[in-house]
């Protein structure tokens, strides 16, 4: 009997203690965010970046996943989840783990990066440590610039608890009427559209008599200080910082809207005001009786209060990374132009737009061979902006069709798609307005487009359209040719300098009329279920990978090798976890690489012995999703936007390209090799859940995943 089958007769791989949660596993991937904060190695600055992401991040962790945990506990469900941890014992552990970590990481700014910015000449100051002049450029400058914004509004019979913003500071003020003697309430918004610290002007830029970087001080200190301009003639008597979080997690019924992009815009106003609260952050030095009262106006219960020793929302510490002290950051990083395009292009990437007279060079670069470009080590504007960019330029092009996921405010992108339509090409734009957080950008986007002529759709009620996909149909003689960019990023020229994506230019016949095909099914009627050569979620996507995994099984069971390497986002979905442990039961090696939550447990004895599991933070963002599988000694290699996860394998349009040119395969295995040497950016999963990061031996160079391929795009700019 084969080693798989005694395997699955002693164990049940469905047992929920071989999963773990995804929300505790999220903690711990945020958990490793922190840890960049307080490692020393880190540049100063990046650690206070560090900080900032580890709040932003759970910003949104709040208002999406643990707000619905909430809810369930609520409602006394019990979703069915591998892990099978009810709500109410999810919401103990993350609460558990948060007032420890939330503590280290105020604990970590006060006491450790604060005074170690003074020593640097930056000063963050009490409003009270400043001296008489600054406090007089203070007071004016509340005077002029923030008293006629504020609006303080009392509670009392006449006037309800007011509703407050979602993410918004806030002052819970006490005064009392000199004459009657009576208490009143009131709220005063710290206004969101000031700058968060201020600064003082170069004259007063100094610091116990002597010039610094920049002295300043929080918004809401300027604002507590001088609360007496808003009550005139009141004696204020207590005064204490809140912010307030909300459930943000709005779905959109599409079967039943009119009109999808007027119901997204009517979810957002909803986010910012109508969802429960879900978290209370208030200054630690907050009066009893004034929390009491919050607390009751806000109806929260004393298990979603977090009190704060400092500053509330570290996620405005991106500020300092403005301050011009090169050297407590992260050497900048310049991207290369792509090697197979620098000749073709003939440019540096310094922001040249010369799209036009290099336009039939570089679709002729993609006839020779298919190119793979690797942010943000090499250039998105020399690569995806570019390709897009002399489509919508070349009078040989006929038609573009995209799809929009996340892209910037002032995307160059949409410009060139606009600029395509005004030159009388046939232009798609598949714009995903439900993209969490990103609809009102999308919105905006999505009506300039209209306006510009563009075909502009919203794709298929149910799915989120996630695949990042674009397809130029372009004229040559009597023939009609396809080009494809199909990549692991979205069509964002900012996040492209701070994630790590790939991209595929390719022109090969079958993922031209692939991607055809896909256009039709997000835009039209179509029903198409088969693809030539695309994994295409959710019609082939999960069929496909798990075909490729129980192949792995196949070959390991017959005495051959089983090796499967997959770098991904998260790893969440029970079935593909369950088929991963019956692959490593049958002697499949497995090597997983997961920045972010993992539900698997590595290293587990008769069950996961041959998994392995590593996760890479650094200074960039690992985004890239690389599959590879041994087929006994016939590599298939594969890449695109989705995950291991039942979202994206279900519920989103997602597709996964092989890559077959021997050249490009080069790139990606040593993609993989990088990522598993890694001793100083890698952490390693243990079978309870917890990471450990790995550090160099003894007489050990660090290899950072991020700094050798940095180095490594170097040597190939400069051997071009």
């Amino acid at each position: 009997m084969a080693k798989a089958e005694l395997a699955d007769q002693s164990v049940d791989l469905s047992a929920p203690q071989y999963y773990i949660n995804r929300e505790v596993s999220w903690l711990g991937f945020n958990e490793r965010v922190l840890h960049e904060a307080l490692d020393p190695r880190t540049p100063l600055l990046e650690r206070l970046k560090f900080l900032a992401i580890y709040s932003a991040n759970l910003d949104e962790f709040f208002m999406v996943r643990i707000s619905g945990v909430m809810e369930q506990a609520e409602a006394g469900v019990h979703p069915e989840t591998p892990d099978k941890l009810p709500p109410t014992r999810q919401l103990e552990i993350m609460r558990s783990h948060l007032l420890e970590k939330v503590a280290l990481q105020h604990r970590t700014f006060e006491r450790e990066l604060r005074p170690a910015l003074s020593k640097y000449g930056v000063h963050l100051q009490n409003y009270r440590d400043l001296t008489q002049e600054q406090i007089f450029f203070l007071r004016d400058y509340f005077e002029k610039r923030i008293f006629p914004v504020l609006t303080p509004l009392s509670v009392d019979p006449s006037h309800p608890f007011p509703r407050m913003s979602n993410l918004s500071l806030n002052l819970a003020v006490k005064v009392v009427d000199p004459e009657t003697g009576i208490e009143r309430f009131a709220r005063v918004k710290v206004p969101s559209s000031l700058p968060r610290f201020v600064g003082m002007p170069e004259p007063l830029r100094t610091y116990q008599g002597k010039p610094c970087v920049w002295i300043g001080v929080p918004l809401e200190q300027v604002v507590a200080e001088n609360l007496s301009y808003l009550f005139p003639g009141m004696t204020i008597t207590e005064q204490s910082l809140f912010r307030i979080t909300r459930d943000a997690d709005f779905p959109v019924l599409e079967d039943e809207a009119d009109d999808l992009l007027l119901a997204i815009e009517k979810e957002i106003s909803k986010r910012r005001l109508e969802g429960f609260v879900c978290r209370v952050e208030l200054e630690s030095t907050m009066p009893d009786d004034l929390k009491a009262g919050l607390m009751r106006e806000l109806k929260v219960s004393s298990d979603r209060v977090y009190e704060i020793d400092g500053l509330l929302n570290l996620a405005d510490l991106f500020f300092f990374l403005s301050m011009p002290l090169p050297e407590l950051k992260d050497k900048p990083w310049s991207a290369v132009v792509p090697p197979r395009l620098k000749p073709v292009l003939d440019l540096e990437d310094d922001g040249t737009e010369s799209y036009s007279e290099h336009a039939s060079n570089f679709f002729a670069a993609l006839r020779d061979s298919d190119i793979l470009v690797h942010h943000p080590y090499e250039s998105f504007r020399t690569s995806v902006q570019e390709f897009i960019a002399q489509a919508a330029n070349d009078p040989k092009v006929l038609a573009i069709k995209i799809t929009l996921y996340r892209t910037s405010g002032d995307s160059p992108i949409v410009k060139a798609l606009i600029a395509a339509a005004a030159n009388r090409k046939q232009v798609v734009a598949l714009v995903e307005l439900k993209a969490r957080f990103d609809e009102a950008n999308n919105i905006e986007w999505a009506k300039k487009l209209e306006d510009a002529g563009v075909h502009v759709v919203y794709g298929i009620a149910g799915l989120k359209t996630h695949t990042k996909t674009a397809l130029v149909v372009r004229e040559e003689g009597d023939n009609i040719r396809r080009y494809v960019h199909i990549g692991t990023g979205n069509y964002n020229p900012k996040t492209s300098k701070l994630y790590t994506d790939l991209s595929l230019f390719s022109c090969q016949e079958e993922l031209g009329a692939d991607l055809s095909d896909l256009f039709n099914f997000l835009t039209g009627y179509s029903r198409q279920k088969a693809y030539r050569k695309l994994l295409v979620a959710p019609l082939t996507l999960r069929d496909r990978m798990e075909a490729l995994i129980r192949r792995e099984i196949d070959h390991a069971q017959s005495g051959g090798q089983g090796k499967i390497v997959a770098k991904m986002n998260s790893l969440v979905d029970g079935r593909i976890i369950r088929l991963l442990y019956e692959a490593s039961q049958a002697g499949v090696e497995i090597d997983l690489v997961v920045r972010g939550i993992c539900c698997l447990r590595p290293g587990v004895a008769g069950v996961s012995d041959n998994i392995r599991v590593i996760s890479v933070i650094g200074q960039f963002l690992e985004h890239s999703r690389i599959f590879y599988f041994h087929n006994s000694g016939q590599p298939r290699y594969y890449i695109g936007s989705a995950d291991w996860m039942t979202r994206n394998l279900d519920r989103r349009v997602e597709a996964i390209v092989p890559i077959e040119d021997p050249k490009l395969i080069k790139e990606l295995q040593h993609i993989l090799d990088v990522l598993q040497a890694d001793n100083r950016q890698a952490w390693e999963m243990a079978p309870d859940g917890t990471f450990t990061q790995r550090r160099p031996r003894k007489g050990e160079e660090p290899r950072g995943t991020h700094a050798t391929l940095m180095a490594y795009a170097l040597k190939r700019d400069a051997v071009r």
